[in-house]
């Protein structure tokens, strides 16, 4: 299986690879459009803030390619949240992939939220056999509410949609790649897919 992860300068590649590489699997790490149409599987990293992040997929084309992916694509954190049509954050346009607009925490509660939290209200194969209510590790300040395409569902000050798909399209906003053992279960449920 052909696996790439996009290297677009926003992604916390390294735990990403050692984490699939647990899994007995090895990825490539790329911004090539031919390589990334390519592969079996692509997973979309992020971290950072979106207004820049969106300005170096814009840059390097991905911005048009991304939604263009027949394969399974995995978009994680900021990763997810540029895959929604906007993010509150630089008041940046997204992807358009998950129709539904990223908002910010309120001042009520302690921004980022992270650490530690629950998923529950569970649905689709990339969650398969994982637990309602598993802790999964998150860091974020800005959310997607809960819509048509959630996943799963976190609760902190609201509830809103930790997981996100759309056809072959999926998006953590936790980090599976650092939420231990249910985390490389939800990773090697996407090699699955």
């Amino acid at each position: 299986m052909k696996l790439v992860i996009i290297n677009y300068g926003a992604g916390n590649i390294q735990s990403i690879m050692f984490a699939i590489e647990r899994l007995g699997y090895n990825a490539v790490l790329s911004n090539d459009p031919a390589e990334i149409k390519a592969a079996d599987k692509v997973i979309f990293p992020g971290v950072g803030e979106a207004s820049s992040a969106m300005k170096m997929l814009l840059a390097s084309g991905l911005d048009a390619l991304i939604p263009t992916l027949t394969q399974p694509v995995l978009g994680i954190c900021l990763g997810m949240q540029l895959m929604c049509n906007k993010t509150e954050e630089g008041n940046t346009k997204g992807l358009g992939i998950f129709d539904v607009d990223v908002l910010k925490f309120s001042n009520k509660v302690k921004v980022p939220q992270m650490g530690w939290n629950t998923i529950y209200n569970l649905k689709s194969d990339l969650l398969k056999d994982i637990s309602e209510n598993e802790y999964m590790y998150l860091v974020h300040s800005f959310y997607a509410p809960n819509c048509a395409e959630s996943i799963a569902t976190t609760n902190y000050e609201l509830e809103y949609a930790s997981a996100l798909q759309k056809n072959n399209f999926y998006g953590t906003q936790f980090h599976p790649e650092k939420s231990g053992d249910v985390g490389e279960k939800i990773l090697g449920n996407f090699l699955a897919l």
